[in-house]
């Protein structure tokens, strides 16, 4: 808030109405300023200005995509060329457009060198079919294949139990005389075993 300080020689109610309107007048000339400003930030910018720094930044509005995630895209246009051609980066820019966690894989065993395999869930891939065929076509690497294969979450547990065995061992020794000793031996063992399964 700008803060107004006018002469002393004026004073009381007409002082303070006329640094009202001086505050009020600065204030909307401060907004008329900043503007401009606001503009360039694809988040807060109005449609029409948000489509010219589309066009500025080759980034094209889909049918259907919703406003966040087309100012998303414009916002971060930049960043996502830069990181494009890479494995972290092509997830960063996953993460950024909010498609989620994504794995990579390429040149897999026994698959032709030019396949890159793209994991994701079930959930990714069926919410976001026509950003991810954008996405592989601006940021996606040149005369490379792309498959995807889904990734399904499966929840792990984890068992502890007491597994325990006693043991009796009755030893005989029979030496040169036909004397017969008979020692009753109870070894302890204690162990514990975990189990996985997937």
């Amino acid at each position: 808030m700008i803060e107004i300080k006018l002469p002393f020689w004026l004073g009381g109610e007409q002082l303070a109405k006329l640094a009202r309107a001086a505050r009020r007048y600065w204030e909307r000339v401060e907004h008329w300023l900043r503007w401009p400003l606001r503009q360039i930030d694809a988040e807060t910018c109005a449609l029409g200005v948000l489509n010219l720094l589309a066009w500025q930044r080759n980034i094209a509005r889909f049918a259907g995509e919703p406003e966040r995630l087309y100012r998303l895209r414009v916002k971060y246009a930049y960043a996502n060329a830069v990181d494009a051609g890479s494995i972290a980066g092509f997830k960063r820019i996953m993460l950024r457009l909010g498609v989620g966690y994504v794995e990579m894989e390429e040149r897999a065993p026994g698959r032709d060198w030019d396949v890159i395999i793209l994991r994701l869930s079930d959930n990714q891939l069926s919410d976001n079919p026509e950003l991810l065929r954008i996405i592989l076509q601006m940021y996606g690497r040149t005369c490379r294949r792309y498959e995807f294969a889904l990734i399904t979450p499966v929840t792990v547990g984890v068992r502890v139990g007491e597994f325990d065995w006693d043991q009796q061992t009755l030893t005989a020794t029979l030496p040169n005389s036909l004397r017969l000793t008979l020692r009753l031996a109870e070894p302890n063992h204690d162990s514990q075993q975990l189990v996985a399964r997937l």
